[in-house]
């Protein structure tokens, strides 16, 4: 059966390869090429993919990445289609489901809203409400860092507590542009901000919020 998290890798992939390596993606000072670099190491090197959570690790994490970045482009989009090692733990499909959808959601997107002239995707119910469970479980750290209290809305008014400081600032949105939102994608992410303007403002405008 398929995954939404197989679904995304292809999605991805198939994005990277029609945009080609030198597109700009939204992940700052990263071209297509970094990005599926980054996405081949994290789940085909753990001696380096450490350094995405570990600050010490995080020199050599640059270096192995560096190193697959050099690869021919048409190999690393080989490598994302294709999916990890039968070794890897990510080759287990209730582990690339946890892990991997919402990785390779915000990646695409990354790629799409880069492009001047991107469009929304339309995306269905239950996807909508898969991100929405994965949102719901990481509110608080997906909340960690940001500058305001924050709580995000869905439009039939389910809402996720991601930081409970004051002054309080509502993101309202469907769940896949809450995620973008909490990302730090506040930029591209299409929102509605309930809340002191200047709240607000601060809010739309840091970085990462807790990932």
């Amino acid at each position: 059966m398929s995954t939404f998290a197989k679904r995304e890798r292809l999605l991805l992939a198939d994005l990277l390869e029609t945009v080609g390596p030198e597109a700009p993606t939204l992940c700052e000072g990263w071209t297509a090429r970094d990005l599926a670099a980054h996405v081949v190491v994290r789940e085909r090197r753990a001696d380096a993919a450490g350094g995405i959570l570990i600050k010490a690790l995080a020199d050599r994490l640059e270096r192995v990445r560096a190193e697959f970045a050099a690869k021919p482009y048409e190999e690393l989009i080989q490598l994302i289609r294709t999916g990890p090692p039968r070794m890897s733990p990510f080759s287990l499909k209730q582990v690339d489901e946890a892990a991997n959808t919402v990785e390779f959601y915000v990646h695409t997107e990354d790629v799409r809203r880069a492009a001047a002239d991107w469009t929304p995707r339309e995306l269905d119910p239950v996807f909508q409400d898969t991100l929405w469970s994965r949102l719901e479980r990481m509110a608080r750290l997906a909340g960690r860092r940001s500058p305001v209290g924050l709580v995000l809305r869905r439009p039939d008014g389910r809402t996720a507590v991601a930081n409970r400081s004051a002054p309080v600032v509502t993101v309202t949105g469907e769940p896949s542009e809450l995620l973008l939102f909490a990302w730090g994608r506040q930029r591209v992410a299409d929102v509605a901000l309930d809340g002191d303007p200047d709240a607000a403002a601060k809010l739309r405008a840091s970085g990462d919020l807790g990932l």
